[in-house]
């Protein structure tokens, strides 16, 4: 995997001051894209165990309220299993401190299919040979907050707190889940 850039001080994508990864890829194309030339897959530096440990480090300050995974795309098939090892070990680190991913797909139309198709088949095979949930299961059993939906030029507002466009929701993953229904944060 490829990132953009990591931004140490973040405050505009999450509560709080944040440390966010911006990483590369997405196949989204939305018109209007802030961040388009992390469309390309291989634009900015390659994501290495060094890359990890400088995020990690960042996140260790007191005033640091959490991690927010932004891009390009960080749930393409080709990012996934790079973002779900620095989320685990995020949360290890630093449980206390939250964890925000904004993603271009849908919730239910993309993120739970997905997670379904991955149970029907079983999950995946450890080291071990135990079975273990599929990434997209245990990237939302990780995320506390997810940001979905495309970018909507046409409805793009400048006051909404979080996210680009009206059409984008902040779900809280952790009581959705709970209560088997998206719940919105009405930020």
């Amino acid at each position: 995997m490829h990132y953009a850039s990591i931004k140490k001080t973040d405050v505009a994508n999450g509560p709080g001051i944040r440390v966010s990864l911006f990483v590369s890829g997405c196949t989204h194309g939305c018109k209007g894209c802030f961040n388009s030339e992390a469309w390309d897959f291989s634009f900015g530096k390659e994501y290495t165990r060094e890359t990890q440990e400088e995020i990690l480090a960042a996140l260790a300050p007191a005033y640091i309220r959490g991690l927010s995974v932004l891009g390009g795309e960080p749930m393409e098939p080709q990012n996934r299993g790079t973002v779900l090892g620095l989320l685990e070990e995020a949360h290890i680190r630093y449980p206390e401190k939250s964890i925000w991913c904004y993603t271009g797909y849908g919730y239910e139309k993309d993120l739970l299919r997905w997670e379904a198709q991955e149970r029907a088949c079983g999950g995946i095979r450890g080291e071990a040979g135990m079975k273990h949930p599929g990434t997209v299961s245990r990237l939302l059993e990780l995320i506390d907050v997810l940001v979905d939906g495309e970018f909507v030029e046409e409805k793009k507002n400048l006051r909404l707190a979080f996210r680009g466009s009206e059409n984008q929701r902040l779900i809280d993953i952790k009581k959705s889940r709970q209560l088997g229904e998206t719940v919105c944060l009405d930020l």
